[in-house]
């Protein structure tokens, strides 16, 4: 045999070896994408369960802010009547005072 028809030979089984690898970790492949695809799918119901809950957290979380908001507006507001009544009654008695003095 010559290297002409040898080296054809061990080329072409070569390519049908590595063809066949090529499959084989094609197929291999397409098995881990399915499983990652059911992974997901198993992990995308799970949490679309919990968004009931979580949307539930949403709202009791508004409704508290809301209400915190509403008590310190009125506390704020009670203190700001409590010292603005205190400047005018001392403002009252200076201008009584003088009102004293004057008359």
């Amino acid at each position: 045999m010559t290297l002409e028809t040898l080296l054809p030979i061990i080329i072409n089984s070569l390519l049908i070896v590595l063809l066949i690898v090529v499959i084989i970790l094609v197929i291999k492949c397409i098995y881990v994408i399915d499983a990652t695809k059911r992974i997901l799918d198993n992990v995308e119901s799970k949490v679309n369960s919990l968004n009931g809950l979580f949307s539930i957290i949403d709202l009791v979380t508004n409704k508290v802010v809301s209400t915190a908001d509403k008590i310190s507006d009125t506390v704020e507001s009670f203190i700001k009547k409590l010292f603005s009544k205190n400047k005018k009654t001392k403002e009252e008695n200076e201008l009584d005072d003088i009102i004293e003095r004057e008359g």
